[in-house]
């Protein structure tokens, strides 16, 4: 479970991911680690695919860093999301949200249904008015933004705009107050720049497209150079002896800044005409541009400061003055923090619901394991005071005699078990199995990461067909390719435990039985819908799904090696020219995954039984086949003599 007063907050950046490690201690913040991850290319590189990148640097993230036990807070950026703003005529409190659903109606290009949204009102003791920050981000870019960090096994439990968290850092790290003279806060991006003005207890944020993207397009333009080199140049400028001429190639870069700037501040000051704004604090590493500080001074009349170091949060030991130099770089990260332990002022958190809910019972399974536990200990069932005992001296050094005890308890379970005297207690044995659930989660939580990398993988195949007009291709269309319908999970400790649950493990071995032997492992069967007829299957399969499984998706695992069938681990249905319906609303019939914990055969182990939800099955196309896929996740890995 993740701790929670540990959270990594996470800038995912065009130029780099920003990563910021810290502890709440007391209230005190504690930097555990950071990391700033550098693309190798921007990704405002011409031809460069964005989310490949991105996914790269993502990978390197969590390689080298440890993210697990950790809460996770990310931001999206401001130039793709919304933040309007909006005064409420004064009514009841509890009509405040119907007014600002109303507004959010009015102000959010897209319906609201294709967005996640949040708010927040602003109340000045000098106004009776009620205003109202409204920020949204459409559901298809919050999908891809997850999407990606689920691909490197990040599951936030909060995602806020950049501008918000970027104030979020400084109001806090400064210590905002209404009588804080008024600031602009101004975060210049990769391709874009957030500005923030905070003044009198309110907020307001706009975003424009100009950011380090359009200083290199103004070195390309000038110098003749390619991409890379104008922005290395960019970044090497005050070491350069061309200082002065790169400067000048700049400058009109600098004038668009600057009038976009002014432009902003025209508009805040027309909605409130007592505005006074004293300051501009500057964030990113553009503001690391010579002669930016003074030429925005000069035009603003403004007093103009870069963020060089936080005044609440710092690090110790040997890397303390390489964080120092990145302060300029980490307000969006401390800003993400911030908000997950509850101490910013703005506290707009657009993850989707479902999102969130599926967090919650993560977090809440060990709490039902522990209380399974007691119930089963309350029923007197004799095989679960072992597992209790062994969990309470987990990580001590146990006594000879803790040893003689376990063996004894499972001797007497094993005779119970064969007289049948535990068959009748029901509540005892669901206890024991959700506590199963618990212990393997990981296991589980891989064979459906895996499920969904093989279904991935055939549709990037499929895909890659397209170019070459292949028959295949052709044929599935825009239809998915590889459609997940049901998956099972049997655990076989042995070939006898098999044939004890009414199976044949040397049927289920067939092929690889002289790889896999006697070692434990997890039967994974799934059944896919093939946008294809029976007569065109056998070629898709063999062709692009069997050597993804074979070949390709092993690379990927490392809880357990990968094996199935080297002559044919599929097996076809029936063709059906009909369509299925796209909503289920019962999940014990015939769920997505319908296995039970090790060591069990389904029935009261179903997870549906325990934690019932509601999901959707896409659409058939018409002409599909049903396929079912067979592989094993082999354990004991110091054991395993499989192919290499």
């Amino acid at each position: 479970m993740a701790s929670s007063n540990i959270c990594w907050g996470i800038e995912m950046g065009f130029g780099a991911i920003k990563a910021l490690k810290v502890e709440n201690d007391g209230g005190t913040l504690k930097v555990l680690d950071f990391a700033v991850v550098n693309h190798p290319k921007v990704l405002s590189t011409p031809e460069l695919d964005q989310n490949d990148a991105m996914r790269v640097a993502l990978g390197t993230l969590v390689s080298k860093h440890d993210l697990s036990n950790a809460r996770i807070a990310v931001s999206i950026p401001g130039h793709q999301s919304f933040a309007r703003f909006a005064t409420l005529p004064p009514v009841e409190p509890k009509k405040v949200p119907d007014i600002v659903k109303f507004e959010a109606v009015q102000q959010i290009p897209f319906p609201l249904e294709e967005v996640e949204w949040d708010y927040q009102t602003f109340v000045s003791p000098d106004s009776p008015d009620i205003e109202v920050g409204i920020f949204a981000v459409t559901r298809q870019k919050m999908a891809e933004q997850l999407a990606m960090l689920n691909d490197v096994g990040i599951t936030p439990e909060l995602a806020t705009l950049s501008p918000v968290a970027a104030y979020n850092a400084l109001a806090v790290d400064l210590e905002f107050t209404e009588d804080t003279p008024g600031t602009i806060i101004l975060d210049i991006g990769t391709v874009a720049t957030d500005m923030i003005i905070a003044e009198a207890g309110r907020v307001w944020v706009r975003s424009f497209p100009i950011g380090g993207h359009q200083f290199t397009e103004a070195l390309v333009s000038a110098f003749k150079l390619s991409y890379s080199k104008a922005e290395k140049l960019k970044r090497e400028s005050d070491q350069s002896k061309h200082a002065r001429h790169v400067f000048q190639a700049m400058r009109p870069v600098f004038s668009d800044i600057v009038g976009e700037i002014q432009r902003s501040i025209g508009f805040y000051q027309s909605v409130h005409a007592d505005a006074d704004l004293k300051r501009l604090i500057g964030l990113g590493s553009t503001f690391r541009l010579p002669g930016l500080r003074k030429y925005l001074k000069q035009q603003l009349q403004l007093d103009v400061y870069r963020m060089e170091q936080f005044k609440k949060l710092n690090l110790e030991g040997p890397r303390a003055g390489e964080f120092q130099a990145s302060c300029v770089n980490m307000a969006t990260a401390y800003g993400c923090v911030n908000q997950a332990f509850g101490r910013a002022p703005l506290r707009a958190n657009l993850m989707p619901v479902t999102v969130l809910k599926e967090a919650m019972w993560k977090r809440k399974v060990p709490y039902f394991a522990v209380g399974a536990g007691l119930a089963a200990a309350a029923a007197g069932a004799m095989f679960i005071r072992p597992l209790i005992d062994s969990t309470a001296f987990q990580g001590a050094d146990k006594p000879t005699v803790i040893g003689t005890v376990v063996g004894e308890a499972r001797r007497l379970a094993d005779d119970a078990s064969q007289a049948g005297v535990t068959s009748d207690s029901r509540s005892s044995m669901q206890a024991s199995e959700i506590v199963g659930l618990v212990d393997d989660r990981a296991l589980y939580a891989a064979v459906l990461d895996d499920t969904s990398r093989l279904i991935s993988m055939v549709k990037d195949a499929v895909k890659a067909q397209v170019e070459t007009d292949s028959p295949i291709s052709r044929q599935i269309g825009d239809a998915d390719p590889f459609t997940l319908v049901t998956l099972n999970t049997d655990f076989l400790d042995s070939p006898e435990q098999a044939a004890s649950s009414g199976r044949d493990a040397e049927e289920d071995m067939n092929s690889i039985s002289n790889r896999i032997g006697n070692l434990r492992r997890v039967k994974v069967t799934a059944e896919f819908d093939v946008p294809l007829p029976g007569t065109t299957l056998s070629g898709f399969m063999y062709d692009i799904v069997q050597p993804i499984l074979q070949n390709e998706l092993p690379k990927l695992q490392s809880l357990y090696a990968i094996e199935s069938d080297d002559k044919k681990p599929w097996e076809s249905g029936e063709s059906t020219a009909a369509t299925r319906p796209t909503t289920r609303n019962n999940p014990k019939q015939g769920g997505r995954n319908q296995g039970g914990r090790p060591g069990s055969s389904g029935g009261s182990s179903d997870i549906n039984n325990i934690a019932p939800f509601d999901y959707s099955i896409p659409e058939t196309p018409e002409q599909t086949t049903r396929v079912t896929v067979t592989w094993f996740a082999v354990f004991d890995m110091n054991s395993y003599e499989g192919d290499e």
